[in-house]
C-alpha cells in the first residue's frame, strides 16, 4: 500500500472551492458595507475625533396674568458642564473639580456614573447657576481640566415669598421616575423640565426646543474654534386667567394661616386667583434644592408642598348645607318642613346636637340656611336618605376630579350605601345619613369641588369646567383644551333657585351666620361652614388643643344670581364659617372695586334676537315696612343692530 497516490474526491474538491469563494464573498460584503454603507458613519465618528456639540439651551416661554403682566420670567445665568469626550479620567479628576465648584467629590463621581449609560457626546450638567467664582476656577483651569466647560442658560425667575407658587409650580431637573413615565420618555438626564404646577402641566408648550454649537477641540480635548451653531426655539408664553389684582387680595386675605382661598368666573370657568397656604419659594427650586431644605418641606405638619385648592380633601360643614337644601326642594320635601330646634334631636337612638346649644326654636328651610340650623339638616337628611343625597351631590361634580387644568387633583369622597360596600364589604347604616345632612361623616371634598358646585347653584344649574389658561390663546392644536369649555346642565326648579339663593344673601347679614363680612353696597350671598376633624369628646381630652380647632368654610359671590365671581375660602383651624367669610369678602370686594375703575366698553349687541338682562334694585317689602334688596333677569328683544353702553352700579349685574 506504500507509495500509492492518494486522489481527491471531487466532491471534496468542490466543496473546499465554494467555501473559499464564500469567504471572499463575506470579506468583500463587510469591505463594502464599512466603505459604502456605513461611510457616513465613519466618517462622523472620526469628524467627532476633532469636533464636539455642545448644546445651545433654550429659554422657557414667560407666563403672564390675564392682562399680559408678567409673573413668571428668565434670567441669564451660567452652568458647568463635564465633557465626557475626551481622554482624560473623570473620577481621577473628581475632587480637584469638586473644589473648585464647592462641591461634595462624592456626589461629582454619583453623576458621572449615573450618566455612564448615554452617548460620551453628550454632557453632563455638573452644577447650575454658578458664582463668578466658579466661572473664573473653571476659566483658569482650561489647560489642567479640558473636561470642564460652560453653557450660558436661562433660569426661572419666579415672584417672591412664595406668590403664586402652587399654581404656577417649579422646575427641576427630570428624575429617573419621571423618565418612566409616558410624558417624559423623550427626555434626557439633566433635562430641565415642570415639575408641578403650571410648569408641569404646560410642559411641552413652554419648554422649547434646544440647539446646539459645533466646536473645533484639539487632542487634548480643548475647543479652539467653533464650525457652527443651531440657534435654539424658546419656550412659547402662556398666559393665564389669573387677574394679578385679585391674586394679590387673596393672597393678602390668608397671609400667615392655613388653607385655600380660589376665585372663579362662573359664566366661563376661569380660575381668577388661586392661594395655597402656607407656601413655598419656587426659586428655591429652580436650580437644585438642597437635601436638608426638601426634607424641611417634606416633613412640614403643615404641608407647605400641598396645593389645598385641589388636594385638600376635607368635611365641608355646613356649606354642604346648599346641597342640602336643593336636593330637598327638588325632591318636594324641603319647601314644606317644619322643624322646632331645642338645640338638638335624637335619631336611632343617639343625640344629634345643634352648634347653637339654645336651639333656633321654629325653623323653615329660609331660616335654617341663613342661620344654618343643624337640627334642620340632620331632619331632612333624615327624610331624604344617603342615596338621594349622594345623587344630588355627585350632579353637582361633589366626590370627583373637576378636571381643572393642574396636576394632581384628586377626587374627594361622596358616600353612598354602594360606595361603602364597595370600599368596606359593609353595609350602610341609617344613623350615618344623619351626620352626612351637615356635611361630616364621611364627605370629604375639596374647596375647587365646592366652589364648582355652589356656582352651579349659583347660575342656576349650570356647572362649567375649571381652568387657568383660556383656550382660545392656545396654539393651534397644541394642546387638547376643547373640554375647558365643556357646560353641564343640573336640573334646578327656578323657583328653588331663586328661594335658595335669596337665603343665602341674608347670611350676611345681621341675622345670619357672618354678619361681620358684610360688605356695604355689594350684594354679597353664600354659606358658612365648620367642620370638626375629631369629635368634641376627643378634642376636651386635649383640652381643647389649637391643632384640633374646626376648619372654617365659606363660600360666596356677588351679586346672588348669576354672578361674576364666586370666592371659596378653606381656613384650617378657623373654627368658624365668619372667619373665612371675612377672607372671601376681601377678595369679592378687591373685584367689585376693580370694576368700577374698569373703563366703559362698548359692547355690540346680536343683529337680532333676545338678550338676557339682570337688575337689582330696593324696593319695600310685603308690608310695605322698609326697603329690601330684589333682584330678577329679563329678557329684551333688538329688532336691529345697535351699540349700547354697558354700566353697571356695584354689585349689579
Amino acid at each position: 500500500m506504500f507509495g500509492r497516490d492518494e486522489k481527491v474526491s471531487a466532491l471534496r474538491l468542490t466543496a473546499s472551492q465554494y467555501i473559499i469563494v464564500g469567504i471572499f464573498l463575506i470579506l468583500a460584503w463587510g469591505l463594502w458595507r464599512l466603505q459604502v454603507m456605513q461611510s457616513d458613519y465613519y466618517s462622523l465618528a472620526a469628524e467627532r475625533n476633532h469636533t464636539r456639540n455642545v448644546p445651545v439651551l433654550a429659554p422657557r416661554g414667560k407666563i403672564l396674568d390675564r392682562e399680559g403682566r408678567v409673573i413668571v420670567d428668565n434670567y441669564p445665568s451660567f452652568s458647568a458642564l463635564l465633557l465626557r469626550d475626551s481622554s482624560r479620567d473623570l473620577n481621577g479628576d473628581a475632587d480637584l473639580i469638586a473644589q473648585g465648584l464647592h462641591l461634595n467629590s462624592d456626589e461629582v463621581r454619583l453623576r458621572i456614573k449615573r450618566f455612564a449609560s448615554m452617548p460620551q457626546y453628550q454632557p453632563i450638567f455638573l452644577k447650575e447657576d454658578i458664582t463668578p467664582d466658579e466661572l473664573q476656577f473653571i476659566e483658569a483651569h482650561r489647560n489642567e481640566l479640558p473636561e470642564l466647560d460652560t453653557i450660558m442658560a436661562h433660569r426661572r425667575l419666579y415672584p417672591r415669598n412664595g406668590f403664586m407658587a402652587h399654581l404656577i409650580g417649579y422646575v427641576g431637573e427630570v428624575t429617573e421616575d419621571m423618565l418612566n413615565q409616558p410624558q417624559f420618555e423623550l427626555y434626557n438626564p439633566g433635562d430641565v423640565v415642570g415639575i408641578s404646577g403650571v410648569e408641569r402641566q404646560y410642559n411641552t408648550l413652554l419648554m422649547g426646543k434646544n440647539g446646539s454649537r459645533q466646536a473645533l477641540v484639539d487632542s487634548h480635548g480643548r475647543e479652539v474654534g467653533r464650525l457652527g451653531e443651531t440657534e435654539a426655539i424658546p419656550g412659547k408664553q402662556l398666559k393665564l386667567t389669573i387677574d394679578l389684582d385679585l391674586q394679590i387680595a387673596a393672597e393678602e386675605a390668608l397671609a400667615g394661616k392655613n388653607g385655600a382661598v380660589v376665585a372663579m368666573d362662573p359664566h366661563t370657568g376661569e380660575i381668577l386667583a388661586m392661594v395655597s397656604g402656607p407656601t413655598f419659594d419656587p426659586n428655591d427650586f429652580a436650580v437644585r434644592v438642597s437635601r436638608d431644605e426638601w426634607n424641611k418641606l417634606v416633613n412640614d405638619p403643615d404641608k407647605p408642598l400641598l396645593n389645598k385648592a385641589i388636594q385638600a380633601q376635607l368635611a365641608p360643614g355646613s356649606t354642604f348645607k346648599i346641597i342640602m337644601s336643593v336636593a330637598g326642594w327638588q325632591e318636594h320635601v324641603a319647601q314644606d318642613l317644619h322643624v322646632n330646634c331645642t338645640g338638638g334631636a335624637e335619631f336611632y337612638g343617639r343625640r344629634f346636637g345643634c352648634w347653637v346649644k339654645g336651639g333656633h326654636g321654629a325653623v323653615t328651610l329660609e331660616k335654617a340656611i341663613y342661620q344654618s340650623c343643624d337640627v334642620f339638616f340632620y331632619t331632612l337628611a333624615n327624610k331624604l336618605g344617603i342615596d338621594r343625597i349622594a345623587k344630588y351631590a355627585t350632579d353637582f361634580g361633589l366626590g370627583q376630579k373637576t378636571g381643572i387644568d393642574l396636576p394632581n387633583e384628586v377626587n374627594g369622597v361622596m358616600p353612598s350605601e354602594e360606595w361603602k360596600i364597595r370600599n368596606f364589604k359593609q353595609k350602610w347604616f341609617a344613623g350615618e345619613t344623619i351626620s352626612v345632612g351637615i356635611g361630616q361623616g364621611a364627605v370629604a371634598i375639596t374647596p375647587v369641588q365646592l366652589l364648582r358646585a355652589i356656582s352651579a347653584i349659583s347660575m342656576g344649574g349650570r356647572m362649567v369646567v375649571p381652568h387657568v389658561i383660556n383656550p382660545t390663546e392656545m396654539p393651534p392644536g397644541y394642546v387638547e383644551t376643547g373640554h375647558y369649555t365643556e357646560v353641564k346642565s343640573v336640573a334646578l326648579d327656578p323657583n328653588g333657585w331663586n328661594f335658595i339663593t335669596d337665603a343665602m344673601s341674608r347670611v350676611l347679614l345681621p341675622e345670619g351666620t357672618a354678619p361681620s363680612a358684610h360688605v356695604p353696597g355689594i350684594d354679597i350671598a353664600g354659606k358658612t361652614g365648620s367642620a370638626q376633624i375629631v369629635s368634641l369628646t376627643t378634642r376636651a381630652k386635649f383640652k381643647n388643643s389649637d391643632a384640633l380647632a374646626q376648619n372654617g368654610w365659606f363660600v360666596g359671590f356677588t351679586p346672588r344670581r348669576n354672578p361674576d365671581i364666586v370666592v371659596c375660602v378653606l381656613f384650617q383651624g378657623g373654627e368658624h364659617g365668619r372667619l373665612a367669610a371675612r377672607l372671601a369678602t376681601q377678595v369679592i370686594k378687591a373685584y367689585v372695586d376693580k370694576q368700577k375703575r374698569t373703563p366703559q366698553k362698548m359692547v355690540e349687541q346680536p343683529k337680532k334676537g333676545t338678550v338676557e338682562m339682570g337688575g337689582l334694585w330696593s324696593a319695600p317689602d310685603d308690608n310695605g315696612n322698609k326697603d329690601g334688596l330684589q333682584a330678577a333677569r329679563f329678557a329684551i328683544d333688538l329688532p336691529k343692530k345697535r351699540m349700547v353702553l354697558a354700566t353697571a352700579a356695584p354689585g349689579m349685574n
